[in-house]
């Protein structure tokens, strides 16, 4: 799991996530400012690690952070881990 989070992107999708908005994988590429496969391949490492799980509706699917089940497990990582990449990112 800290593999997956200490990557960059990954980071920042996690933190568009935070907000709990639904978005697909495309729109996800969109602001991240990356090729769709190469998104693709990082929401699936934040899907493999449990960081995230997918919803679907109809045909669609969005990635969605289990941020409750994050909390629980591990207290605090996700907004200790955004917060010191925050800070680093926006000083």
């Amino acid at each position: 799991m800290m593999r997956v989070l200490g990557d960059p992107v990954r980071l920042e999708i996690v933190r568009l996530l935070t907000d709990g908005r639904l978005r697909t994988s495309g729109q996800i590429a969109e602001h991240v400012d990356l090729p769709a496969s190469t998104c693709s391949y990082h929401l699936k490492q934040l899907l493999v690690a449990g960081i995230t799980e997918c919803w679907s509706e109809g045909t669609a699917r969005y990635p969605v952070l289990r941020r409750k089940a994050l909390d629980d497990r591990f207290p605090g990582l996700i907004t200790a881990v955004l917060a010191d990449y925050q800070s680093a990112a926006h000083p």
